[in-house]
């Protein structure tokens, strides 16, 4: 094992093999569901006969691209088809707007291909090296609130769902608390708990697996029937169709993907860049580059694969709090999502969102740790900070988080003729999220 050891630099970001592993597998099961959802949701606009390469693709798109982070970027982020793009892609594009699903891969593959071009300009590193520090730390913090939201929403103690772009939320699930599953939810929470103020490593996958097995020998989810399928991809394979983007509404549509996937990209590795330690002094990502080359790449392969957007996920922070620091975690993720999403995916498909809903939560608490980095003596600061951690968790989207608190920051800072405090990019940034919400704002 030396040559990994040494390839990924184990000594400097004082880590081995068995934290990078174990890191890996953590990072896996915070996400694998993907697996099963990221298809039926896909399903729903592409059509059942679908679902089955549907869940090939997205296992070979998460799989090859974070892969390719591992040993590219050398970075423990894993990437795979992103919640929320593919709701976008099935329900607004798709049902919505009345675009064939192969025109809406043919959006995806071209906002990819944009992204490869502003990765390789490195305007895209240019763009995260010129948010403010406290902006950093605040998505940060916002997405802890997000992944914790997500997770009771998964096992149903909150009510909440998106309808046009707006959260409908009806309250506290009393029932849900105290079903078998709710219990079984906050067994796994404790249990978590416990582990994590022990400081044992592995307590996020640790529990997990216990919570899952009670589920099974309760009950409360079904057991694994079998364990193999043989893949397919040949419903999804090269099916974009590119001629169908000759209008002006489809350029509208490349847009909203664009905006979407670019700012949530960027809260998501700034996020986890911050809570890996990755941040420098001024606040810039090393090796920024690579990660969004990365991300640009994957978008690309997996609209020729048949999937929506590919982007980095933010419960990788479940594997960096596992102690996973380099690539080699992502390595361990993606053979995983290889091997199980190709081969054996009945088995991840039987692990129940009450097993895995505890770690989004416990990643919140994690994440919100950042937020005592922010000079909340400074409302200049402060105030635009809050406006992202607030605004990402209650719109349940992180780039109208990031939007909110670039356009506050900017006009606080000028309001307080602190103009040479604000760099140039940011801006241009707050205009564009202006005209995105303007375009939302249209299409609602």
């Amino acid at each position: 094992m030396g040559w990994f050891e040494e390839y990924f630099e184990f000594e400097r970001y004082g880590t081995n093999m068995r934290t990078e592993i174990l890191a890996g597998i953590t990072t896996f099961m915070t996400m694998a569901y993907i697996l099963f959802v990221n298809p039926l949701i896909l399903s729903d606009a592409m059509g059942k006969a679908a679902f089955d390469s549907l869940v090939a693709v997205t296992a070979l798109s998460a799989g090859i691209t974070t892969i390719i982070m591992g040993v590219y970027a050398k970075k423990p982020f894993a990437l795979a088809p992103g919640m929320g793009l593919n709701g976008y892609f099935a329900y607004s594009v798709v049902r919505h707007m009345g675009y064939p699903w192969q025109v809406a891969l043919a959006a995806v593959f071209v906002e990819g291909l944009i992204f490869i071009v502003l990765s390789v300009t490195k305007v895209r590193s240019a763009v995260i090296h010129a948010i403010p520090m406290s902006q950093k730390y605040a998505v940060g913090a916002g997405i802890g609130l997000f992944l914790t939201f997500i997770g009771l929403n998964d096992v149903g103690f909150i009510n909440a769902a998106t309808e046009k772009g707006v959260l409908l939320f009806t309250g506290l699930n009393a029932h849900a608390m105290i079903s078998k599953s709710g219990l079984l939810f906050l067994f796994g929470l404790l249990l978590a708990a416990v582990l994590i103020s022990y400081r044992i490593k592995g307590a996020l996958l640790i529990s997990i697996l216990t919570t899952a097995i009670l589920g099974w020998i309760t009950g409360a989810a079904p057991w694994p029937h079998h364990l193999f399928s043989m893949p397919t991809i040949s419903y999804t394979f090269l099916k974009l169709d590119l001629k169908g983007l000759f209008n002006l509404g489809a350029l509208g549509v490349i847009f909203a993907f664009f905006m979407v996937d670019f700012f949530d990209t960027l809260g998501t590795v700034t996020g986890l860049s911050a809570k890996a330690g990755y941040l420098t002094e001024d606040g810039k990502i090393p090796d920024a580059e690579k990660v969004l080359l990365t991300d640009a790449i994957g978008t690309t392969l997996g609209a020729l694969l048949g999937t929506s957007t590919v982007t980095t996920y933010i419960e990788s922070a479940a594997g960096i709090e596992e102690g996973g620091r380099t690539g080699m975690t992502s390595l361990v993720v993606g053979l995983l999502f290889l091997a199980i999403g190709l081969f054996i995916a009945p088995l991840a498909s039987a692990i129940p969102a009450f097993a895995t809903a505890p770690a989004l939560v416990i990643v919140g608490y994690y994440m919100m740790s950042t937020i005592k980095h922010i000079d909340f003596s400074d409302p200049a600061e402060a105030i635009p900070a809050f406006l992202v951690v607030m605004s990402i968790p209650f719109t349940y989207s992180i780039s109208a988080g990031i939007g909110l608190g670039f356009i506050s920051y900017t006009l606080i800072k000028a309001f307080r003729g602190k103009w040479a405090e604000v760099h140039p990019l940011m801006w241009v940034l707050a205009i564009i999220f202006v005209s995105y919400f303007a375009y939302l704002g249209g299409a609602l």
